[in-house]
């Protein structure tokens, strides 16, 4: 019924793949909404496994699912959601030796892992493969949301030029804790990004940074640049 998706939207979607990077707290938001939206094929790479201390925020799973894999408990959300959307279950971490394998079989990918090695695989092999990155993350009561697509903006950044090297602090939600709905407002956010980037809308984060203070409600968009000398994106 939007006229900007429309019946033929609505058909790229049910075409398209996703990748999502990350079962957790983002994750979870991320994939749910993803399926309700009809993508056809969603693969979810994470080797965790699910425990009680999770469900206050990755709410995919359930108490009966402590202890299995977090990807055997996403992929069984996915069916009950959407029958219709194929599935694939990748139960391992992510690393720079088998991100090309798995990446380069998807139109788009949401990240929302939980550490900066990972990040930066996710992002060197979007960049080398030129695979539009949806990159999100969230500690305590802050979050955080932009996309990448340097082959399709010229003079956009990259991942690696935001961050540039490993944070001396780079804790995880699991470390400093995170406020559950937040994953929530982000993770939504995050498939609302990756819907936008595979129907071509306007308002793309490509380029912005988008910061999400949940304590307020305050929203800050911030220019971002590229790094003329990224060892990712740029060369000179």
């Amino acid at each position: 019924m939007l006229p900007e998706i429309g019946e033929a939207g609505q058909r790229k979607l049910a075409e398209s793949s996703v990748l999502v990077v990350g079962a957790g707290g983002l994750g979870a938001a991320v994939i749910a909404y993803l399926t309700a939206a009809g993508i056809g094929r969603i693969g979810v790479v994470d080797h965790d496994h699910v425990e009680l201390s999770n469900l206050q925020r990755q709410i995919i799973h359930e108490e009966g699912d402590v202890g299995r894999l977090k990807v055997e408990s996403a992929g069984d959300r996915i069916s009950e959601l959407n029958t219709h959307t194929e599935v694939d279950l990748y139960p391992r971490r992510l690393t720079e030796q088998n991100a090309a394998s798995i990446i380069g079989r998807y139109d788009v990918v949401a990240d929302g892992c939980d550490n900066f090695a990972t990040r930066f695989a996710v992002n060197a092999t979007c960049v080398a493969q030129q695979v539009p990155l949806v990159s999100a993350a969230i500690k305590g009561f802050d979050g955080q949301l932009s996309s990448f697509a340097p082959h399709r903006h010229k003079g956009a950044p990259c991942y690696q030029c935001l961050v540039e090297s490993l944070p001396a602090e780079a804790n995880n939600c699991n470390e400093v804790g995170v406020i559950g709905p937040l994953c929530g407002v982000i993770g939504a956010m995050q498939a609302l990004e990756v819907i936008k980037l595979l129907l071509n809308l306007d308002g793309l984060l490509i380029g912005t940074l988008l910061r999400y203070n949940a304590l307020t409600h305050g929203i800050k968009h911030s220019q971002l640049m590229a790094n003329p000398h990224c060892p990712v994106c740029h060369h000179t």
